[in-house]
């Protein structure tokens, strides 16, 4: 019998039996459940979607926040046949539409009664979703939870395990849609078999087991989460805790004292940004002590990633560096965290050099939807800064011509739902075309420059990969985010996303007056700061890829133009913003035409100018 994502699972729940898988927040204290009671409730969830009528290869929709319910909603479905469709539960009733007719879903399961509600009254534009079944709360027209799980108690147990014993690894687990960055989310199809070999490939290469404990905040409705965070943390026997939200991890880090958290590179920018600013502001004493624990660990990191043993000195500083510096930012985390897991997005490699000299190494990897997701990834027996780290076990990479990276193995997706013609387009034989540049070195370590369709071609015929540059803006205290722009055009220019509170504490140092954030980007002292900021961190590049001309946002992107994980939508902002990115290509003195932009709300701006 070939193995199945349900199978996997139950076999866990046999083996650990009362040890505890998961972790959730009730009534402000967090509980446990055992591997016994979720393997009780993964049925009871097959079985109530067997008493509404599921049948193999029926599609479930998931829309809900992380929690032990969409485990139980998605092991559920697919120990039943079942293949589940996740939507990000913060998305517009547009594209939960779309997904959910693209997809044929005959039942979705969802927490919000506002988002039921919404779904109920425009049961006209989904013709096939049959069944709403709520997980908290009760609506009219939709099935509560408790009636769900009801309905389900009248199915044989031997109907559930029949169901369950039928699955392969080949059949279709799950229709992945991609973030949409550009036209509608195209459903990726997943098989069993897909996120089985990814977890299988990466399991070895990191030390987890059933004494380790993670935090749980990606949307499990991303692939990243789906497989690292959720997948392989059961195949490993690990215990899952969910956060309250995005918003509530650094409380929850300290609550649940995990050993590993699993992220995309937003959270370690705002991390190290915070332990800077404190530094920076702190007392003379308590500065120098900082950066000089800072240099040790330092140090210490690049003779280890040179392959070479610290000498007993350097050993004794790093165990007062430790103590007196980094044993506060690990207090911050909960005091137990081990290492850190990157991907979705480029990680600074300033970033990545802080923790590791912190000793909480961030071990970055790479990957996409299609592909399961992981193609490579930086471990603690092979780490490179600066690289998404080797291909994992059977997965080949290889370079063409152009600089695009190919991928195969046994991670590579079905095919797109309902398009053969994008399914045609994605691959090369049997090697999936990722879109993304890079380069292998000598020793095998993967470098991605940039998106196949985000490089940046001047007038001049200059190639640019914009994130380069993007992501040694983030590192900046007073800046949040950045998108450069410039194809075609003779100079790059920027929108840049200030870092809000530091910019405020700068005006209020420096006695600068100012009304609301509108009007303290627009500030000519603001501007002055940014710009000398900016020219610093460009001065050892060339220049034609330094930044000529910058707009000082008053907020960061908003929701439409990023993806789940963060990662901005160009094309949707190139539109959204581009009476402001044309204009600075207006004026020709360059020395004085940076500008501050005011954004009144998502879809409705005006623009302040200095």
């Amino acid at each position: 019998m070939t193995q199945t994502l349900p199978r996997m699972v139950l076999a866990q729940a046999k083996r650990l039996g009362n040890k505890t898988a998961l972790r959730r927040k009730t009534a402000g204290v967090y509980g446990d459940i055992s591997w016994a009671a979720m393997a009780e409730s993964i049925r009871d969830f097959g079985k109530g979607l067997l008493a509404l009528g599921l049948e193999p290869e029926d599609r479930v929709a998931i829309m809900a926040p992380n929690s032990p319910d969409w485990l139980f909603a998605d092991l559920g479905a697919l120990a039943c046949g079942g293949v589940t469709a996740p939507v990000y539960h913060t998305e517009g009733l547009e594209a939960i539409h779309h997904i959910i007719n693209d997809s044929g879903c005959r039942f979705v399961l969802v927490q919000s009664p506002l988002l039921a509600a919404e779904l109920l009254e425009a049961r006209a534009q989904t013709p096939e979703l049959e069944q709403i079944i709520l997980l908290e709360g009760e609506a009219p027209g939709v099935l509560s939870r408790e009636q769900f799980l009801a309905a389900g108690q009248a199915i044989a147990a031997d109907l559930f395990e029949q169901r369950l014993a039928a699955g392969r690894q080949d059949d279709l687990a799950s229709l992945v849609y991609t973030s949409g960055t550009t036209g509608p989310p195209k459903g990726v199809m997943l098989s069993h078999g897909n996120f089985l070999s990814n977890v299988a490939a990466a399991a070895p290469l990191f030390p987890i087991g059933e004494q380790d404990t993670c935090l749980s905040f990606l949307p499990l409705s991303h692939v990243f989460e789906r497989m690292a965070g959720y997948y392989l943390m059961l195949h490993q026997g690990a215990t899952i805790a969910y956060a309250e939200s995005i918003d509530t991890v650094p409380a929850n880090l300290g609550e649940i004292q995990p050993t590993l958290v699993i992220s995309v590179p937003r959270l370690y920018e705002k991390m190290y940004a915070r332990v800077m600013e404190r530094a920076l502001n702190g007392p003379w004493v308590r500065k120098q002590i900082f950066f000089w624990g800072l240099g040790i660990g330092r140090r210490q990191a690049q003779l280890m990633l040179a392959g070479h043993s610290p000498g007993v000195g350097l050993q004794l500083a790093g165990a007062v560096a430790k103590r007196l510096v980094f044993s506060k930012l690990q207090a911050h985390m909960g005091g137990k965290l081990g290492f850190f897991v990157s991907g979705g997005a480029p990680l600074g490699k300033e970033i990545a050099e802080f923790f590791l000299a912190a000793g909480i190494p961030i071990y970055e990897g790479y990957g996409l939807t299609e592909t399961s997701p992981v193609i490579a990834a930086n471990c603690p027996a092979a780490i490179r800064l600066g690289t998404v780290g080797r291909p994992i076990p059977g997965t080949e990479v290889r370079i063409v011509e152009d600089g695009e990276i190919l991928v195969r193995g046994p991670g590579i997706f079905q095919g797109y739902w309902n398009n053969p013609a994008a399914t045609a387009e994605a691959m090369v034989d049997d090697w999936f075309k990722t879109g993304d540049i890079g380069v292998l070195d000598t020793d095998g370590f993967l470098a991605i420059t940039d998106r196949k369709k985000d490089l940046i071609v001047t007038a001049g015929g200059k190639n640019i990969a914009p994130q380069n540059l993007e992501n040694l803006f983030k590192t900046d205290k007073y800046l949040a985010n950045a998108m450069v722009y410039g194809d075609r055009k003779p100079y790059l220019t920027a929108l840049l996303v200030p870092n809000l509170e530091n910019l405020e504490k700068y005006a209020r140092f420096k006695k600068i007056d100012f009304i609301d954030h509108c009007d303290l980007v627009g500030h000519p002292q603001i501007l002055d700061l940014i710009r000398r900021r900016i020219n610093a961190l460009q001065q050892e590049m060339p220049n034609y890829q330094t930044i000529k001309r910058f707009t000082l946002l008053s907020s960061d992107f908003s929701k439409e133009l990023v993806t789940p994980t963060l990662k901005i939508k160009r094309k949707q902002v190139n539109r959204h913003y581009q009476s402001v990115l044309e204009g600075m290509y207006l004026a020709q003195d360059l020395g004085v035409h940076d500008s501050g932009f005011c954004v009144v709300a998502p879809n409705n701006e005006k623009g302040s100018r200095e």
